[in-house]
């Protein structure tokens, strides 16, 4: 691939000075070419087999687990386990890695959903910096519906989260209203269904 890289460019410098027109058709066929094969190569890459959704299947319900355990349940060795997972980390398909922190022993007792409405919805690029700069805010969504944005925060008690609506979130240039709602409990908390390996 580097080398086809390489003549291609090559091929450029050589059209750029001499203006010749067999060396533009060339250069376009050389580079229709060279894209074919990189999409080849994309999408036998970007394949999600029977194999990474059985990985997938077990790392989401335990991260924790060792690559050892997984190869077992999987058949096959370590060394795969650690190639499959490493690969669908480069594609994105896993993303993050890490511990859930209980925000309840941390202090923070109030889990809140707020709508957001803005002036114009296009907006939302300048708002969203301003909530990225409020610790207490651990997400925000550009929906549709009655509000612009949602977002989620944690708040030690009502006190905390009336100092947070009052004196920043609503104080943000170009924020017209807030709704907020206060989560009781949080009854499901899972990861996307992985279809079944064995369909």
């Amino acid at each position: 691939m580097l080398k086809s890289i390489i003549c291609l460019l090559l091929l450029f410098i050589c059209y750029f000075f001499f203006q010749n027109d067999r060396l533009l058709k060339l250069l376009y066929t050389f580079d229709i070419t060279i894209l074919k094969a990189y999409n080849k190569a994309i999408e036998k890459m970007e394949k999600i087999d029977k194999l990474d959704r059985q990985i997938l299947n077990i790392i989401s319900k335990n991260a924790r687990i060792p690559f050892k355990d997984v190869a077992e349940e999987c058949g096959v060795s370590r060394a795969a386990i650690h190639q499959r997972v490493q690969r669908m980390i480069d594609m994105n398909v896993i993303v993050g890695s890490g511990y859930h922190i209980n925000p309840k022993i941390l202090g923070y007792n109030t889990c809140t959903y707020i709508g957001v409405k803005l002036e114009r919805g296009s907006m939302y690029k300048d708002v969203v910096p301003k909530f990225e700069k409020i610790p207490e805010v651990v997400e925000c969504h550009f929906t549709t519906g009655p509000y612009t944005l949602l977002i989620k925060l944690y708040a030690c008690d009502n006190e905390h989260l009336m100092e947070l609506l009052n004196s920043k979130i609503q104080e943000i240039p170009g924020v017209t209203a807030t709704e907020t709602l206060i989560s009781l409990r949080q009854s499901v908390k899972r990861e996307i269904p992985i279809c079944n390996v064995n369909e």
